[in-house]
C-alpha cells in the first residue's frame, strides 16, 4: 500500500480507533491492565496533610476526588476493560491522594468540561494535562507537575543528533500540526533563519499523529515536531523513532502542566507540597519513567507560576 493510500486508510479509522489500535500494539511494552500491578505507591506526607486548610471541604469525606480526561496514552487512556483510566496522570493522581492520606476517586470526563465541573465543586482537583495560563489563573489555582514540551523525533538511523535552536532546523523537511502552537514556533524559527541567511524549513502537514510518524519512518520528512508525550510513547513502543531535542511549549516563554484547583480554595499549597515530596523521594521520576516521560520531569513543583500570557 502506498504512503498516500495508507495515510488515507488510517485517517478514516478515526481518532478513537487509532488510539485503540496503538494501545493494543503497545501492550507488550506498557501495562494497560485495569489491575496496574506495577503502579508505584507512596506513604502519607505529614507536611502536605498539614498544608490542607481547615476551611477546605472535600467533595467526599476521606476521599480526594480528581477529574481526568482519558484522551491518549501515555498521559491518560482507558485500560483493557474500557472503563479504568490508566497512564501517567492516573498514576500521579493515585500518588497525590496517598500523600494526602486519602482514597482516590478518579472521575473520567471530557476535557472541555473540566473548568465548569471544577468551579461547581463536582471534584476537588483536575489532573489532566492542563497548562498554566494567565487567563486560567484568574479562575483557578495551579500546582505544576510536568513540563509542557514539544519534541523533535527522527528515524533511529537518522544522521540528525540534536535540534535545540532555530539554526538546527535550517534546510530540513519537518512535519507539525497546522494551526498549532508548535507550528507557531517553527514559523518563527524559520523567519529567524531566513533573516540570518540560512536555508528555509519545508513544512509538510498531515492529518494525524500516525501519518506524521509514518512520514518520518518512510523518509518523507526529516523530523516530526509535535507534543512530546505521544511521540515518546510511540518511540518506546516501536523502536523506530528517536528524540533529538525538546522545546518548551510556551517558547520563548515557559508553559508547565499543572493540577488545577478552585481559586482561593487553599488546596493548591497542599498539592504542591505533596508533589515536591514525591520529587524528593524519587517516586515522581519513577512514575514518569514508567510511561516513557522522563524528559518531562520538573525539578520542583510551584504554586501559580507565571503562565502563558493572554493573546
Amino acid at each position: 500500500m502506498s504512503f498516500k493510500n495508507k495515510a488515507a486508510v488510517l485517517t478514516t479509522l478515526g481518532l478513537t480507533a487509532l488510539t485503540a489500535l496503538t494501545t493494543a500494539h503497545a501492550a507488550d511494552k506498557f501495562d494497560f491492565s485495569p489491575e496496574q500491578a506495577g503502579r508505584l505507591h507512596t506513604g502519607k506526607d505529614a507536611e502536605a496533610v498539614n498544608a490542607i486548610p481547615p476551611s477546605f471541604k472535600f467533595v467526599k469525606e476521606g476521599v480526594l476526588t480528581i477529574a481526568v480526561a482519558p484522551f491518549a496514552p501515555p498521559i491518560s487512556t482507558y485500560a483493557t476493560d474500557a472503563k479504568t483510566v490508566v497512564g501517567f496522570d492516573a498514576d500521579f493522581a493515585h500518588l497525590v491522594a496517598e500523600a494526602l492520606g486519602r482514597k482516590l476517586d478518579l472521575q473520567p470526563i471530557a476535557w472541555a468540561d473540566w473548568p465548569l465541573g471544577l468551579s461547581s465543586g463536582k471534584y476537588d482537583a483536575v489532573i489532566s494535562n492542563v497548562g498554566v495560563t494567565e487567563q486560567r489563573k484568574e479562575k483557578f489555582d495551579f500546582s505544576t507537575y510536568r513540563l509542557g514540551l514539544h519534541g523533535f523525533y527522527v528515524r533511529t538511523d537518522s544522521a540528525i543528533t540534536s535540534i535545540k535552536a532555530p539554526k538546527d532546523v535550517a534546510g530540513l523537511k519537518l512535519t507539525t500540526g497546522a494551526g498549532t502552537n508548535q507550528e507557531r514556533i517553527l514559523l518563527e524559527w524559520n523567519k529567524q533563519n531566513i533573516a540570518a541567511g540560512l536555508k528555509p524549513v519545508e513544512i509538510q502537514y498531515y492529518d494525524d499523529d500516525v501519518t506524521r510518524w509514518l512520514a518520518v519512518t518512510t523518509k518523507r520528512v526529516d523530523a516530526n515536531f509535535n507534543p512530546n508525550a505521544p511521540q515518546a510513547y510511540e518511540a518506546a513502543k516501536n523502536g523506530q523513532l528517536r528524540l533529538v531535542g525538546t522545546v518548551n511549549a510556551g517558547w520563548p516563554l515557559k508553559s508547565d502542566v499543572a493540577i488545577a484547583t478552585r481559586k482561593g480554595s487553599g488546596l493548591a499549597a497542599a498539592l504542591t507540597t505533596a508533589t515536591n515530596g514525591l520529587i524528593r523521594n524519587g517516586t515522581y521520576a519513577k512514575a514518569l519513567a514508567r510511561w516513557s516521560l522522563a524528559e518531562e520531569a520538573l525539578p520542583k513543583s510551584e504554586t501559580n507560576p507565571p503562565g502563558l500570557p493572554k493573546f
